[in-house]
């Protein structure tokens, strides 16, 4: 029988010891382990995408903080250490706490949560988190950051405010300045609706009219069809004053994908659909972009969604820190993550790194098309004594965080 050469044999062996976590390179006395744990939680039944284009993902999250793992241990070989990854997954409205001490039964010393805010509570009092750090990598309610804040809880994905500071600064840029909004009836587009109001306010546009959608998020407005939509969205936003753009607030994704190309007016429609400010996007591509959505694309068979990428920040935050510490230990890992030389590169063209007085992850974000990425916040012109990333978001002299 043919035998490979030996350089291909070592690459074939490699290979192999990369797909199981490097974990058979390596001698186990001599490895130092960092175990995470990924909690999250099912789908609600209601929050099927409302196109049919859209794939109903049940896996949001968690493959992000795998493709994490895989990226870690390529490097932590080299460093006698070891990423390991628990998995667990909460029915809605499930006990959370037993999923929690699940994971901790099975080693996990820090935990990547993919779960709603209220959830994400439970977790932060739960008595067998003890000090165990939670990284937020679901969760935009700026309370989070704010009054309900933690020492031990990091946040990898953009808070709402962030999100609609990056979207103001880019209608600011664009002298789009006099805004419509649209928001749902749900809690979550009541509270973004606010948020929407409260950065036009503060970058200096005016919201010149508003109007909440009546129907419930069940009453997919699909059954009479398109000839039922373009005559009843037009009619709905008819009395709106005159504005540059149409806001949308509709974070369930339940109506908002039909109001581009049925307003009254011929006006751009942004907000969570159509133009969106989102932490990543499928079609972004700069910075190297290309080489994550393609690593991430071959390990989990679909795009990266903003969910997976703040799971993956999460993780890759913990390789970064103990690559350059060269320890696994919790107190020296967390004060490199919080000092000023950890920088992380997260694809956005700027270095990411947590802010010491909320623990949020400032980054760049993505101001995007369904097909193209138009821009990145934050825009030019609008500075910060400390970095322009601290203009997206609550800042340390404004921030309610208390530790």
């Amino acid at each position: 029988m043919r035998t490979l050469p030996f350089t291909l044999r070592w690459l074939a062996v490699g290979g192999l010891a990369a797909g199981l976590g490097w974990s058979a390179a390596l001698p186990a006395d001599t490895v130092e382990t960092i175990t995470l744990g990924y909690l999250g939680m099912e789908r609600p039944d209601d929050r099927e995408p409302l196109s049919v284009l859209d794939p109903v993902l049940d896996d949001e999250g968690v493959q992000g903080a795998r493709l994490g793992i895989n990226d870690n241990n390529a490097t932590a070989q080299f460093l006698d250490q070891e990423f390991v990854l628990h998995e667990a997954e909460v029915a809605d409205g499930g006990d959370v706490g037993e999923a929690l001490q699940g994971l901790i039964d099975q080693g996990a010393d820090w935990i990547v949560s993919g779960l709603p805010a209220e959830a994400l509570l439970e977790v932060m009092a739960h008595p067998a988190l003890g000090d165990r750090v939670v990284f937020n990598a679901g969760a935009p309610d700026d309370v989070l950051r704010g009054e309900s804040c933690h020492p031990n809880l990091y946040h990898t994905t953009p808070s709402r405010r962030m999100l609609a500071d990056a979207l103001a600064q880019f209608l600011g840029y664009k002298q789009w300045e006099r805004w419509a909004l649209v928001y749902g009836n749900t809690d979550e587009d009541r509270v973004l609706a606010e948020t929407l109001r409260e950065a036009a306010e503060r970058y200096g546009h005016r919201i010149v009219g508003d109007k909440m959608w009546p129907h419930d998020p069940m009453a997919r407005r699909a059954e009479g069809g398109f000839h039922a939509i373009q005559r009843e969205i037009p009619v709905f936003v008819q009395d709106l004053p005159e504005h540059d753009v149409l806001v949308i607030a509709d974070e369930t994704d339940y109506f908002g994908e039909y109001f581009p190309f049925q307003t009254w007016l011929p006006r751009p429609v942004v907000g969570t659909q159509g133009l969106v400010a989102t932490a990543w996007h499928r079609a972004h591509e700069s910075w190297g972009a290309v080489q994550l959505q393609r690593r991430f694309e071959k390990l989990a068979d679909r795009w990266m969604t903003p969910r997976d990428f703040g799971a993956w920040l999460a993780v890759r935050s913990l390789g970064e820190a103990a690559a350059r510490t060269g320890s696994v230990e919790r107190d020296a890992v967390l004060d490199y993550m919080l000092g000023e030389e950890f920088e992380l590169a997260g694809y956005l063209g700027l270095p990411v790194s947590y802010r010491t007085w909320n623990h949020q992850l400032r980054q760049p974000i993505l101001i995007s098309g369904p097909r193209m990425v138009a821009s990145v916040s934050p825009q030019e012109g609008y500075l910060h004594p400390r970095t322009p990333l601290d203009a997206l978001g609550a800042d340390e002299g404004e921030t309610t965080c208390r530790f």
